[in-house]
């Protein structure tokens, strides 16, 4: 059983050891199992961070002056927050996030599982089953936060329901022959196809970004707020 720890909090926080302690970014990746390889060790890393004061807790409570309280951290960090239920699955089957040979089936039982909006993940061991409830627990932590940062509502609105949509979608992009053939295509071009992994990635990187706008608006020029809702990753804010 694992707590999404909303009730944690920080104390005043600590300037990191070093200027890259606090840096969890992805950009260069474009291979799934990488990604999520590299999620594996960002999260115990950024939790420790977290549970020591270094960091603001969660990212959308973060201020101006707080350490990645600017829209890249927060966006990054709100992100890598939801994702974090991933790596927590305690039986971990990575295949049935990026193989493709296996995504029919993740989506299935994916959309077989009624929606949970607990705040306490009740995991059952069997790692297709804790998958779904792991992604269902990221973009409930994303509603989470946009309510904390004030977020516009219409933005989050139905946001469980807009995945399975998604996921609907990808259940029959895979039912299409050749798909495993055109998957493999799309990642020698360094596209993204509807792997489960990159689904997920792609809804917490949209809506870290309106939680991002949203903490940081009161700091935030026109052009900044401009530069936010056009950027596709927070590694373009650089």
């Amino acid at each position: 059983m694992a707590s999404f720890g909303w009730t944690r909090t920080n104390s005043t926080a600590k300037t990191p050891a070093s200027d890259q302690e606090a840096d969890f970014g992805f950009g260069g990746l474009t291979d799934p199992l990488s990604m999520l390889e590299a999620l594996d060790k960002a999260v115990p890393r950024y939790l420790d961070l977290a549970d020591n004061g270094v960091l603001v807790y969660p990212a959308c409570k973060r201020k101006a002056g707080d350490i990645k309280g600017d829209a890249r951290g927060i966006w990054e960090h709100t992100r890598l927050e939801a994702m974090r239920y991933v790596p927590m699955v305690p039986r971990q089957d990575p295949s049935l996030l990026v193989d493709p040979a296996r995504q029919a089936e993740m989506v299935d039982a994916f959309l077989r599982q009624q929606p949970h909006e607990n705040t306490v993940i009740d995991f059952t061991g069997t790692a297709i089953d804790d998958y779904g409830i792991a992604i269902y627990a990221a973009l409930n932590w994303l509603n989470h936060c946009s309510g904390i940062s004030g977020a516009d509502p219409q933005k989050f609105s139905g946001t469980l329901r807009s995945f399975r949509k998604v996921m609907v979608v990808a259940r029959q992009w895979w039912a299409l022959d050749g798909a495993a053939e055109r998957c493999r295509q799309l990642l020698d071009a360094r596209e993204r196809p509807p792997l489960v992994f990159f689904l997920l990635w792609a809804e917490c990187t949209n809506l870290g970004r309106e939680i991002a706008l949203a903490a940081t608006r009161d700091a935030a020029t026109a052009d900044t707020a401009l530069r936010i809702q056009s950027a596709e990753d927070p590694a373009d804010l650089a």
